[in-house]
């Protein structure tokens, strides 16, 4: 997951990117959001893609950057928002070697440390601490490696879309996919994309300078896993992590 990739899906976003702001039907962001918010405030969106989050910050903080790693989300985000005047556009690499960031004094991160790349990750995390004043708040949301463990295990047992029909191609996908798991990377739509234990989340936030407040599942329900879920299926919902933390 590059800039290129991000650059050549960005014109399809909203029929390509699974859509956290809407599926979130608890309102556990929004909420963490607004619990975090001000008029005396500015917030950083990191990894803002085209927008979704900027009606809600834009109205609640006094100042507002976007920062994306794709110019034509940016640039659709800009077009879409024209009456919020108190944000900035910015491009960025949060996972490059170097960054040039203006800290905020909160940041909201909505499922955009995704890459498979370790080196890139470790980046994106530190760079979550320069973005950030000194006790400010981070809203961050990853998706989860156990729930994508547990639908995995479903999708297997039962046969869920077929699941007894996919097969791997070769002994080296077989290979690079197990190789993959051990860093909680499995494929989303034949992509590889980080997914995160609970506990991992912590300790990277922890090794970059943060406390951890509280970790939340954000549930969805089974048809963003399944094409055809199985009516029996309730309890357990498939989620992502939501954590709140504050920097030292």
């Amino acid at each position: 997951m590059d800039r290129k990739y991000w650059e050549t899906i960005a014109p399809n976003y909203e029929e390509e990117i699974f859509d956290v702001l809407r599926n979130d039907t608890s309102g556990l962001i929004v909420s963490a959001i607004e619990q975090a918010a001000s008029r005396e405030k500015s917030v950083i969106d990191i990894g803002c893609a085209v927008g979704k989050w900027i009606p809600l910050l834009a109205s609640s903080f006094k100042h507002v950057i976007a920062v994306d790693i794709s110019a034509t989300n940016l640039q659709i985000a800009k077009e879409k928002y024209p009456q919020f005047t108190n944000v900035d556009y910015v491009r960025s690499d949060m996972s490059a070697d170097e960054l040039s960031v203006t800290p905020c004094d909160v940041a909201i991160c909505i499922n955009a440390i995704l890459t498979d790349s370790l080196k890139k990750r470790i980046n994106f995390f530190q760079s979550l601490s320069i973005s950030i004043n000194k006790e400010g708040i981070l809203i961050l949301v990853v998706p989860s490696l156990e729930s994508k463990l547990y639908t995995n295990i479903i999708a297997n047992r039962w046969n869920v879309d077929g699941d007894h029909d996919e097969k791997i191609e070769s002994s080296k996908k077989a290979f690079e996919l197990a190789n993959n798991i051990k860093q909680g990377v499995t494929d989303i739509d034949n992509v590889p994309t980080k997914h995160y234990l609970k506990e991992e989340l912590q300790l990277l936030l922890s090794l970059e300078g943060f406390t951890v407040e509280r970790v939340e599942k954000i549930n969805y329900t089974w048809k963003t896993e399944f094409n055809n879920p199985p009516k029996w299926l309730q309890e357990p919902y498939p989620w992502d992590w939501m954590c709140v933390a504050k920097k030292g």
